[in-house]
C-alpha cells in the first residue's frame, strides 16, 4: 500500500513539474501586438526557396528580412500526427496564396520543425509535397524562444518598411479551410 501511494505522490509531483513548465512557456509565447524573438535561419540552398524569400547569398538571416509585408509561420514537427493531417491545408494556403495576385510577394508563408534534424525536415517537405521553405530547429533553441509552442501553431507577423515587425497573430492549431484562414490573415494583418 505504502509503495502504491508513493507512485502516485511521485505521478502528481511530475504532472506539477510538467504544467509548471508548460505553464511558464506559455507566458513566453509569441503575443498580439508584441514582437518575436530574435529567430536566425540558414539561407536555403535551393534557389527556388530563396527567391520566394527575396534573400540571396549565404548564411543566416532573421524573419525581418524575407521580402514580405507579411509573413506566416507554421511550427511544426514531423512526429506530430496534427500537422501530418495539417500539411495539404497548408500546402493550399501557399497555393491560394501564390496565384492571387493581391498577396502574391507580399505574404510569404515558412515552416520551423521543432526539434527536427535537416534530414528529418527534408523527409517531412518530400513526404507531404511541402512547396515553401521548412527551416530545422534541431536543438529546440527556436521553439524554446516561442515559449515551447505545441505544434501546429502558426504566427502572423507584420514586417514594417523600418524593419521592424509586430506580431498578429499566434495560436496553436490548424484550420479548416485554407481560404477561410487567409482571409482571417489579410483581415487581422491589414493587408487587404
Amino acid at each position: 500500500m505504502k509503495r502504491i501511494f508513493m507512485n502516485q505522490l511521485a505521478a502528481v509531483a511530475i504532472f506539477v513539474i510538467v504544467f509548471n513548465a508548460q505553464s511558464i512557456g506559455a507566458s513566453s509565447t509569441p503575443k498580439q501586438g508584441g514582437t518575436l524573438p530574435t529567430i536566425k535561419l540558414n539561407v536555403p540552398k535551393d534557389p527556388v526557396l530563396r527567391s520566394y524569400l527575396g534573400l540571396s547569398g549565404d548564411g543566416l538571416f532573421e524573419i525581418s528580412e524575407i521580402k514580405a509585408e507579411v509573413v506566416i509561420i507554421q511550427i511544426f514537427s514531423m512526429y506530430c500526427p496534427f500537422c501530418q493531417r495539417e500539411a495539404p491545408r497548408v500546402n493550399e494556403l501557399y497555393e491560394n496564396i501564390e496565384k492571387d495576385p493581391n498577396t502574391r510577394g507580399k505574404l510569404k508563408l515558412i515552416g520551423i520543425g521543432a526539434g527536427n534534424s535537416k534530414f528529418e525536415v527534408g523527409i517531412y517537405m518530400k513526404t507531404y509535397e511541402v512547396p515553401f521553405p521548412l527551416f530545422s530547429d534541431g536543438d529546440f533553441s527556436i521553439h524554446q524562444s516561442l515559449g515551447e509552442v505545441r505544434t501546429p501553431h502558426f504566427i502572423g507577423v507584420k514586417i514594417n518598411d523600418d524593419g521592424s515587425h509586430e506580431v498578429f497573430y499566434s495560436r496553436v492549431g490548424g484550420f479548416e479551410k485554407a481560404e477561410e484562414f487567409l482571409q482571417l490573415m489579410l483581415e487581422l494583418s491589414g493587408l487587404k
